[in-house]
């Protein structure tokens, strides 16, 4: 299973409740982006990062895309 290089964000596991309260598993997955990016300046290096890292990443300058 794939996972965020920077946070750790990977799927989470819960369960699905109707009105009536009856319970069934599902799941919540991130959403995970494969790119090539310079983390605080280092080599171009291919790693998923998810959407919310990426936005937040090239905002405040510790990403940079390749």
């Amino acid at each position: 299973m794939a996972k965020d290089a920077i946070t750790g964000a990977r799927t989470r596991f819960g369960n699905q409740r109707s009105h009536a309260l009856n319970s069934s598993r599902r799941s919540w997955k991130p959403n995970l982006q494969k790119v090539t990016v310079k983390i605080n300046g280092s080599a171009p290096k291919k790693v998923y990062l998810t959407a919310r890292t990426l936005k937040s990443g090239l905002k405040n300058g510790s990403i940079e895309r390749v």
